[in-house]
C-alpha cells in the first residue's frame, strides 16, 4: 500500500467517508463529488493501482466488483431503472486516484 493512497486510507478508516458497505474484500462509499444522484465507489481493499495492473490472481476479486455493484444498485433502488458502471484507466482515461475502483452511477429521472 502506498503511503499516499487516498482509498487505502479510507479502507483503513484513517479518513472519513460515507461508507455504505464493507466486508473482508471491499468497501463501498458515496463519491464526494457526485456526477449523478447516486454515485458510489466500489473499491477492493487490496491495492491494485489500475486496470492495467490487474493480474490473473486478481480475477475473482475483480469479478466480485460487478457482483457487488449489482447488490448496491438494488440496495439504492436503481437496479430496475438502470445504472452505469465505469472504470477510468490512467490519467488519459480520467483516473485521478490510482487505486482500482468501479464507479456506479444512477438515479436519473426519466
Amino acid at each position: 500500500m502506498p503511503d499516499d493512497c487516498l482509498f487505502c486510507k479510507i479502507v483503513n478508516h484513517e479518513l472519513p467517508s460515507d461508507m455504505l458497505y464493507e466486508d473482508g474484500d471491499y468497501v463501498v462509499f458515496r463519491d464526494i463529488h457526485p456526477k449523478a444522484p447516486v454515485h458510489l465507489l466500489i473499491v477492493p481493499k487490496t491495492h491494485i493501482r489500475s486496470v492495467n495492473d490487474i493480474q490473473p490472481a486478481h480475477t475473482e476479486l475483480v469479478g466480485g466488483l460487478f457482483t457487488l455493484a449489482a447488490k448496491m444498485a438494488q440496495k439504492e433502488g436503481i437496479n430496475k431503472s438502470g445504472y452505469k458502471l465505469l472504470f477510468n484507466v490512467e490519467k488519459g482515461g480520467g483516473q485521478e486516484i490510482f487505486h482500482l475502483h468501479l464507479h456506479l452511477f444512477g438515479g436519473w429521472k426519466k
